[in-house]
């Protein structure tokens, strides 16, 4: 190798080290400006596990939720041998009674032993047992039940028992975290989350001429057995009774429905003190307001609930509300649909006043209406 050859060689290994070297510290200079020190990297983790810990809201809901179980004695059906037995008056046979087994939940609402659960997991029901969380078994008694809500209030003789915490579903945002806590498949304290995905949904569950479906739909996962446990939020306050699923299979397959708090407090509060639903009506019918409504009474908006026919007498009639007008407010709160008027309404009972705003050939309008119970025909 002559010396030209060595010198080129020895250039060439220098100005690969300049150059290598010169793009390590230009990386490690873009690193150093983006990078986060470890210390913060688990600072972040950190914060953002504690905003989905739910072991509070979990610890403050478990032991306030009951499994229920249930025994209907189903009567066995008479019968005939054959057609001679019945022509020549020989007695009849009878199949055996059937007990037949069922089971949800419930949530305890006082320290003295009442607890809200669903209707149509007591009805019918002959003995009803409830299960604490610590394990104690008791017998409940139906102090009332309301078909129209699919709620029902039961008694258990026992005193200072951890009670539910009401929270204000009206305050309940959709995307908001909430906890499922109930007995599905018969498997006690079980808790689920999720998040609200919607609000006021009518599912056309109940079949009642006064039914009242504005459900609280979520995410959490509930099965057979969940019902008439709690919906609580991320503080463990109770924002809902769990009542129904969406599902082609009976089991959970994305979406489960609650009953607004808002509803069972004014139900179980009705149930309790007068053993039926003092229930307040407007005196209207009413319909859903769409474009080509909204087009056909020339109005400017989409948003509110139509009134098709004022009934003579009513609460409506004597607050000068008229057919064709549009209910867009009550108390302060935004009526987007049939459902949310029918929650807001339930919440009250005949006597109480509210402040109604509506529309009234597109001009804003308000009156306080009275409300009246069930007319009679």
């Amino acid at each position: 190798m002559n010396l030209k050859t060595i010198i080129t060689s020895a250039i060439t290994s220098i100005l690969t080290i300049v150059i290598l070297a010169f793009s390590l510290k230009h990386n490690n200079n873009e690193l150093s400006q983006n990078e986060i020190p470890i210390q913060q990297v688990k600072n972040y983790n950190l914060k953002a596990v504690n905003e989905i810990n739910f072991v509070s809201a979990a610890s403050n809901s478990v032991n306030t939720v009951v499994h229920i179980n249930t025994k209907t004695t189903k009567a066995g059906k008479y019968y005939y041998n054959n057609i001679n037995d019945y022509f020549f008056g020989r007695p009849y046979q009878k199949t055996p009674d059937k007990t037949i087994a069922g089971s949800g939940s419930g949530v305890i609402i006082s320290a003295d032993g009442y607890i809200a659960t669903n209707y149509h997991v007591v009805k019918g029901a002959n003995v009803i047992e409830v299960t604490l969380n610590d394990k104690r078994i008791l017998e409940a008694k139906i102090v009332g039940k309301d078909p129209n809500t699919d709620l029902a209030l039961l008694k258990i003789e026992e005193t200072d028992l951890p009670a539910a915490v009401y929270a204000n579903s009206n305050d309940l945002q959709v995307g908001e975290w909430v906890l499922a806590v109930g007995n599905p498949f018969n498997l006690t304290s079980t808790v689920t989350a999720g998040i609200v995905s919607a609000k006021g949904r009518n599912i056309n569950l109940l079949k009642e001429q006064y039914a009242i479906e504005s459900f609280i739909q979520t995410d959490a996962a509930v099965n057979p057995g969940n019902s008439g446990g709690a919906l609580v939020n991320s503080k463990g306050e109770l924002v809902g009774i769990n009542t129904a699923i969406a599902s082609n299979t009976g089991s959970y397959t994305g979406y489960s429905f609650a009953i607004p708090v808002n509803v069972v407090k004014k139900v179980m509060n009705d149930l309790r003190n007068f053993g039926t639903v003092q229930r307040a009506l407007l005196g209207i019918q009413i319909q859903e307001l769409n474009k080509d409504l909204s087009n056909k009474l020339n109005l400017n908006t989409l948003n509110g609930v139509h009134i098709a026919r004022v009934f003579k007498n009513s609460a409506a009639t004597n607050a000068n509300l008229l057919s064709g007008d549009v209910i867009t407010h009550v108390n302060g709160k935004k009526i987007n649909s049939v459902n949310e008027l029918q929650e807001n309404l339930s919440q009250f009972g005949p006597g109480d006043k509210i402040d109604v705003v509506y529309l009234r050939e597109n001009k804003v309008k308000s009156t306080v209406v009275e409300l009246k119970g069930i007319l009679k025909n």
